[in-house]
């Protein structure tokens, strides 16, 4: 992989997650990926991105072509045929596939969707959660998308619980448990730049990067 490494974020909707991950690669100078992948996905299987856009970070629950009331509704254009029942786990595969000829090709900096256990072995990663208050996570997502805090709230409980199935569905680990990251961090601690600082300094120690 000439010396190319990974890292993989997994966060609690609010906590900053994306915006520290985009920081470090920045910092880092390699290619961030969140909502990117579902385009990628798209690109490379023909389909178009509703498709993926429904599965998003959602565990499997069986046959989703059939949801939409018609037959290959999200085909694009010049797309060969395919069966229209296709489930979570295959869109999961595809993403897969995805993430993994990306971490081959490249450094580079992945935001949920299971990367980590995607990437499990993948000679030189990081793995890495951010957490924060719920105090913090509830004004971050009021500024964010202009909501009261009751609403906030509600968005984080079905976020942590959508994410958490996923996760555990597909890699058979605990999301957000110690156990299953190289490290876990509070970015209400040290904030989003301090945060994003410590995250480097750890990353560089553990891969062994010489800037």
């Amino acid at each position: 992989m000439n010396g190319n490494y990974v890292i993989n974020i997994g966060r609690q909707l609010g906590s900053g997650g994306k915006e520290i991950g985009e920081k470090l690669a920045a910092r880092l100078g390699i290619d961030f990926y969140d909502k990117e992948l579902i385009n990628l996905a798209s690109e490379e299987s023909g389909l178009c991105k509703e498709f993926f856009e429904k599965a998003d970070e959602k565990a499997s629950q069986g046959i989703i072509g059939g949801l939409f009331g018609m037959r290959f509704p999200f085909i694009s254009e010049g797309a060969m045929p395919c069966n229209n029942c296709l489930s979570n786990d295959a869109l999961f595969k595809v993403q897969s596939d995805v993430i993994r000829r990306l971490a081959a090709e490249k450094s580079c900096v992945f935001v949920g969707r299971c990367a980590d256990y995607i990437l499990r072995e993948h000679p030189r990663c990081a793995n890495v959660f951010i957490s924060a208050s719920k105090e913090d996570r509830i004004i971050r997502l009021c500024r964010i998308h202009n909501v009261n805090e009751e609403v906030a709230e509600e968005m984080i409980e079905k976020a942590d619980k959508r994410r958490s199935e996923y996760y555990n569905y597909y890699s058979y680990k605990t999301w957000g448990a110690a156990a299953t990251y190289h490290l876990c961090i509070d970015s209400s601690s040290l904030g989003i730049e301090e945060t994003v600082r410590f995250v480097e300094e750890f990353v560089a120690k553990k891969l062994q990067l010489r800037f």
